[in-house]
């Protein structure tokens, strides 16, 4: 199973979010998008995850802590415990086994990340 680890600032559009996950691979074979909890309910989110059929997947910023990370953002490590909010939610949501097949992306503006992770799904 392949899911979308988004992490973004409040201000992020729906295009920011888009760009970001094109930067990482793309939407295709994807089964979900996944980020901290809260913000999952995020309306750029929320329209993204519509936009693609796909259903969103929050996870509590606590298990995001505990995953290592490709990629550091000394912004993310503060404010999340973890290095990539947008790696550890993909990771987190693939389920076991769960490994990057793309590192963190930026969107252009720098206000969206995406990564991509593959699982069992459980």
């Amino acid at each position: 199973m392949k899911v979308a680890g988004l992490g973004f600032r409040s201000n992020a559009s729906v295009a920011s979010l888009r760009e970001a996950l094109d930067a990482a691979g793309g939407p295709e074979g994807l089964a979900a998008v996944a980020t901290v909890s809260d913000k999952a309910d995020a309306v750029a989110l929320r329209a993204l995850a519509q936009e693609l059929g796909l259903p969103i997947r929050g996870i509590p910023a606590e298990m995001l802590a505990e995953i290592e990370t490709a990629t550091q953002s000394g912004f993310s490590r503060s404010r999340f415990g973890t290095g990539s909010v947008a790696e550890a939610a993909a990771v987190a949501a693939a389920g076991r086994g769960a490994r990057l097949i793309s590192v963190r992306a930026v969107s252009q503006d720098r206000t969206a990340t995406a990564a991509i992770a593959e699982g069992d799904g459980e």
